[in-house]
């Protein structure tokens, strides 16, 4: 026989999914050469060098023939290192060192150690979720991310520690233990997540933080420094509901192909502050080589964008696609990639670069001008919830009467609006309120005469526009979950309404 061809399924990331690629090897009589095709980076062609190592010290044979790896479908770019184990599985293959119809319905994905242990990679949620797809049954990976890939039913997740190892499994001498399911990780449980009650007044952004929470609804917070925004802000988490198991799954691949995941299932939404300085990649995703940014790090918890106006004009324009259709579409190289980003935005903001604002402020009309331009109206336009706070009196701070509701109160508010949009939306592929699509709303939140009146109003007064119009609804549904009322008052749309704003330091219309 002059040539041998193996093939071994493994995958690629693409964002946050997996892309099966299909290992080739032909190894063929002539002049001993390995060489990798299929666009592999340059940690892809150094596998040659680790898969040769890692055979040779496993004591297995590495053939002294023409090697060839595709890495198909060859268009698609390769990178990274776990590709490794499944070169050397093809190159076993086709070596006849493991016999080819144990890798039949297999796949494999792993770095190699020169002395052939197997190393984790990141994305075993999103690799086990694309093995479940492609209709493979079981997947090989190290035992460190077993348990994370184990996550996904109907797939036989085998932990295998060396290359050695996986030789022994393929001719039927060794049978892996199933991987156990990683416990909750210590440092995180201990953590205590701040309560509403440390808020002192402030009822108005309260009741804001509330309605934002129920519905999923963006909420910006504009008062001077020391009036309680960033306390409102990340007191958020702990009004929220626990993730749904889908929710879960989401932010735990999320987690897995960034590597900040610990294995095991996520239990609690992601909560993201990251500083005014950071860059427009970094905050919705790019690069030369895409990643995913901090709007997606956020997927299906909060974003905190803590001192609004002093992000760059570029960075905070990149945020209109996620706020409106909840992903970020990144092109490179003429490839496209998709990264989820439903995120609830909490933002903060100064009226003035002063800080002071109202008939105290130190700020020239000039300055107010320039400090407000740099939030642009459209971006303006997709936050649901605008809110002023003012700065509290001496008294309020001292008080203990002025303390509000504990969270673990207005969380059970929040889980039983929750549950009526779930009964609600449950035909469609919206979590919350402010998922609807523009056809849902209308559908959704039918409203009275009466209730339509102060909308038609500002419509016709050019303070709301058309997308304001229906974020209008979908928070005024969300109030009325919070009331448990089946339909939607003019009380409702009238504070609604009352939350919309066009800048920082200017009213909502009314």
């Amino acid at each position: 026989m002059l040539s041998v061809l193996a093939s071994v399924p493994t995958f690629a990331l693409e964002g946050v999914d997996a892309r099966e690629v299909t290992v080739e090897v032909d190894a063929r009589r002539g002049l001993p050469a390995f060489t990798v095709v299929g666009l592999p980076d340059t940690a892809v062609r150094e596998a040659r060098e680790r898969v040769r190592s890692a055979l040779l010290n496993s004591e297995l044979e590495f053939p002294l023939q023409r090697l060839t790896v595709n890495l198909a479908p060859a268009w698609v770019r390769k990178a990274g290192a776990s590709f490794d184990l499944a070169i050397a599985v093809g190159v076993l293959a086709a070596s006849g060192q493991v016999p080819a119809e144990a890798l039949q319905g297999i796949a494999v994905s792993g770095e190699l150690s020169l002395g052939g242990a197997l190393r984790p990679v990141r994305g075993a949620l999103p690799i086990a979720l694309g093995c479940r797809a492609a209709g493979l049954r079981r997947l090989v990976v190290s035992p460190e991310i077993a348990s994370e890939a184990a996550l996904v039913d109907e797939l036989d997740v085998c932990a295998v520690p060396s290359l050695a190892r996986l030789v022994d499994l393929l001719h039927g001498r060794w049978l892996p233990d199933p991987p156990a399911a990683r416990p909750p990780s210590p440092a995180a449980a201990s953590i205590e997540v701040p309560d509403l009650a440390d808020v002192r007044g402030q009822a108005d952004a309260r009741r804001a933080l509330e309605i934002a929470a129920a519905g999923g609804h963006s909420l910006l917070m504009i008062g001077p420094p020391g009036a309680g925004k960033t306390m409102l802000a990340r007191r958020l988490p702990g009004i929220l509901p626990p993730p749904t198991i889908d929710e879960a799954l989401d932010i735990t691949r999320v987690r897995s192909v960034t590597g900040n995941g610990d294995g095991g299932l996520a239990s609690e939404r992601p909560f993201r502050a990251p500083h005014h300085t950071i860059s427009a990649p970094g905050l919705v995703g790019g690069g030369a080589r895409p990643r995913p940014g901090e709007v997606t790090l956020a997927h299906r918890g909060v974003l905190f964008l803590d001192e609004l106006a002093e992000f760059a004009r570029p960075a905070l324009e990149a945020l209109r696609q996620p706020l409106e259709h909840g992903s970020v579409d990144i092109v490179r190289g003429q490839v496209g990639l998709r990264f989820p980003a439903r995120v609830l935005l909490a933002a903060a903001a100064n009226p003035c670069p002063c800080g002071i604002g109202g008939e105290r402020c130190e700020c020239g009309v000039l300055t107010r001008e320039r400090y407000r331009a740099r939030l642009s109206g459209p971006l303006i336009d997709r936050i649901d919830l605008v809110c002023q706070l003012a700065p509290l009196p001496a008294l309020a701070l001292a008080s203990d009467s002025a303390a509000g509701e504990r969270s673990a109160a207005v969380r059970a508010r929040v889980v039983a609006a929750r549950e009526r949009q779930a009964t609600r939306l449950a035909a469609s592929s919206a979590t919350c309120n402010a998922e609807l699509s523009t056809g849902a709303t209308r559908l959704l939140v039918p409203l009275t005469a009466k209730a339509s009146q102060p909308l038609a109003a500002a419509l016709d007064a050019g303070v709301l526009t058309g997308r304001g119009h229906d974020r209008v609804l979908r928070v005024a549904r969300t109030i009325a979950d919070l009331a448990g009322r089946q339909r939607v008052e003019r009380g409702d749309v009238a504070e609604a309404l009352g939350y919309r704003a066009v800048a920082p330091g200017r009213t909502a219309a009314a």
